[in-house]
């Protein structure tokens, strides 16, 4: 499983490192937002519908239902999280999609999807940390409360969506994005007609 968790880690670390930059712009637009808020809805139900359409592939326990999967499927749950680089979409539910679609079960894709997060998240640490040195240390005791409180409900959070995933699916979050995106469209539009 961590040599697959360095396969899928592969694409988004080198797009992340050759077009940081570019992608921090996107940061800057509602509009890219809300459109991919839409699109990984639309996403979320197309590998729904395609799920229902093909039988589980990998069968057992978890971990072994992971490392079931081949190294080129492993890539594809990789590139499927470079997407997540832009603003909007999901990261998590962009890697579930993807590995739903290579034949994981709900619960061993999202299981698979937090593993994956571990390395993505220990590199941005690396490459963002020493900043907060650099800046002053006035804003590094309020980064430390922040990264307290994101690590405690990332904590529950993971441990809620793991016993959710255990019978439901990707649907309900899929037509929150949809329909998320949707309003932000509107509400920018009214905002950009109005004097």
């Amino acid at each position: 499983i961590g040599w697959l968790l360095v396969v899928s880690t592969i694409p988004a670390g080198v797009l992340g490192l050759l077009f940081e930059e570019r992608l921090k712009l996107l940061f800057g637009s509602a509009d890219i937002v809300a459109v991919a808020l839409v699109a990984n809805g639309i996403v979320l139900h197309g590998v729904e519908i395609l799920r229902r359409r093909q039988a589980t592939e990998y069968r057992g326990n978890d971990d072994g239902n992971i490392a079931s999967l081949s190294w080129s499927r492993a890539t594809i749950v990789g590139i499927a999280q470079c997407f997540a680089l832009v603003p909007g979409f999901s990261r998590t539910g962009l890697t579930m999609g993807a590995g739903l679609a290579c034949g994981l079960s709900h619960e061993s894709a999202a299981r698979y999807s937090f593993l994956l997060a571990t390395p993505i998240i220990f590199a941005a640490a690396v490459l963002k940390v020493p900043d907060l040195f650099t800046s002053g240390t006035d804003g590094l005791g309020i980064a430390l409360i922040g990264a307290a409180c994101a690590a405690v409900t990332a904590f529950f959070s993971t441990r809620f969506l793991l016993r959710y995933f255990e019978t439901d699916t990707l649907r309900p979050f899929g037509s929150y994005r949809i329909a998320a995106g949707i309003v932000s469209l509107v509400l920018l539009s009214l905002y950009a007609a109005s004097p």
